[in-house]
């Protein structure tokens, strides 16, 4: 049910009254600073008011360009406060690219990370917005620091109303144009409750993604929870591992890709990471057998997280399913969250029994309000309540949930279709690979061929030959990749995706090089 406006809490103020119970503790570790919960608490209230001494109001849009900063957490705090919703781009995306989004959302304001004021300036070249705001000196805009350093601390009461837009949180971009999804801060709400309890422990989250992501979403729950947040700037194994020993980390998200990455690394069989207690990851396809890896060097606590932007939470594998001799539970999302109902549909719409494959269509309170300026894309995915995510996937017997692939990414060939996420599967369990990424490329006679990227282990010696006669023996030639690629390493997206469009583009480029 709805939350009547009169006695609603958005998530940011629920967050200051933890920041209030104990403010000498300690909310924040980026760089060698240690921000107390009290400072926190105190830099959002500034931050807000110097902002509506702006003309920052309740329904304006804010744009973050800014790496993991403490400031850029209580920047978006202070902007929601206000009322306003928060953009939070992502860095590594072109300055034609942020600028689209910047004029997309119609940015009032647009806050920087001192470090990014040069393409702060390339994109406000591009595309203009009426006031440039700095976390620290820069040349680029005024410093919102020293504004809010002016400012009173005391409680700022907050703008926001349950129906309000909270966030227009962009798509990655991997398929197509990214779309901006609008979640309510009544939506926000919900996600602090979603997820399952966890036992009770000393909250000592590293985030070394970007905030703009799934990331900061959990760093809300942390703080939510009386937690404190390390930040560390961009991933990078070795120094990810050294942290998560020196800090104690009892809490880590990752993408697949930059788990394996953590797990290859040299120095990881000799990290003490006994701290850790739940170490989450997903938005992408993970590997069973690195999954299972995964589990016999960090223990008992892995645990996967399904979920859209577009739809919050689905699922979750909890750490008791993280069996290494259960490959098949491995490959699962995990049960459906309790307050989520799912259907897998056939392409007419009607629900599918256990086991057949279709579409997963979602229904909860999570779901986006919609996307931003675009009724006629938000009319084709919301239909009747539910949210038809694009994933094909199955429910099995016991309730568990396994996506096989995007609708976008299956791949049509003679015979029938290609899931490329279970040929990777297939190409991942081969002891001598580590990863690998399959898409599909039309050929001249516009006929889909299937591609496949391959990361290697060291000293393998495996070949595309070898690979194929797998793939013909265990999955029939149907699955028998056009063409394999070996490369060192996969290009990602600034997430931390496989970076399959880039794939794509690149098979593309040299099949027009060899016609």
């Amino acid at each position: 049910m709805p939350i009547a406006a009169r006695t609603f809490r958005t998530y940011v103020e629920e967050n200051l009254d933890a920041l209030s119970a104990d403010p000498a503790r300690e909310a924040l570790v980026h760089q060698g600073r240690r921000v107390t919960a009290g400072e926190l608490r105190s830099l959002i209230h500034r931050l807000a008011r110097a902002l509506r001494a702006r003309g920052v109001d309740r329904g304006a849009t804010v744009t973050l360009l800014s790496g993991n900063l403490p400031e850029t957490l209580a920047a978006r705090y202070a902007a929601n406060l206000i009322g306003a919703r928060v953009n939070h781009l992502y860095n590594k995306l072109s300055a034609e690219s942020q600028a689209a989004i910047v004029r997309d959302v119609e940015t009032r304001a647009l806050i920087v990370d001192p470090r990014y004021a040069e393409r702060a300036a390339e994109v406000t070249e591009l595309a203009p917005v009426p006031d440039v705001l700095t976390l620290g000196p820069a040349k680029t805009g005024a410093d919102l620091l020293e504004l809010a350093a002016g400012q009173s601390d005391e409680p700022f009461a907050s703008r926001a109303r349950p129906g309000d837009v909270c966030t227009i949180r962009h798509t990655g971009g991997t398929t197509g144009h990214p779309k901006g999804i609008c979640t309510t801060f009544e939506q926000a709400r919900w996600f602090h409750g979603v997820l399952p309890q966890q036992p009770e422990f000393e909250r000592r989250q590293l985030v070394c993604t970007t905030l703009a992501h799934a990331a900061g979403a959990m760093a809300d729950r942390t703080l939510h929870v009386g937690g404190t947040i390390v930040l560390l700037d961009d991933f990078e194994p070795g120094t990810v591992l050294a942290t998560l020993a020196r800090e104690r980390i009892s809490e880590l998200f990752l993408l697949p890709p930059l788990l394996y990455q953590l797990m290859d690394h040299p120095d990881a069989p000799h990290t003490d990471t006994s701290s850790l207690r739940m170490l989450t990851y997903g938005g992408c396809q993970a590997s069973p057998a690195r999954i299972a890896d995964a589990v016999r060097m960090f223990g008992p606590v892995l645990m996967q997280g399904y979920g859209q932007n577009e739809a919050g939470g689905i699922s979750v594998l909890t750490q008791e399913d993280h069996d290494p001799q259960r490959p098949d539970r491995l490959r699962s999302a995990g049960k459906v969250l309790s307050d989520v109902e799912v259907e897998i549909r056939d392409e007419s719409g009607r629900p599918l029994p256990a086991g057949e494959h279709g579409e997963v269509c979602v229904r909860s309170a999570m779901i986006m309000k919609g996307y931003w300026k675009q009724p006629e894309l938000t009319a084709e995915v919301l239909r009747d309540g539910w949210l038809h995510t694009g994933d094909i996937g199955f429910l099995d017997d016991e309730g568990y949930l396994t996506i096989v692939d995007r609708l976008k990414d299956m791949i049509v060939v003679v015979g029938g279709h290609v899931y490329t996420t279970e040929l990777e599967d297939l190409l991942n369990s081969h002891p001598q690979v580590l990863q690998s990424a399959v898409f599909g490329v039309r050929d001249a006679d516009r006929m889909e061929r299937v591609h496949a990227v391959v990361v290697r282990a060291p000293g393998s010696e495996v070949d595309g030959e070898q690979l194929r006669a797998k793939v013909r023996a265990e999955r029939g030639a149907m699955y028998e990749p056009h063409r394999i690629t070996f490369v060192e390493a996969l290009p990602l997206t600034d997430v931390g995706k496989p970076d399959k469009k880039e794939l794509r583009r690149q098979a593309e480029q040299e099949a027009g090089t060899l016609a």
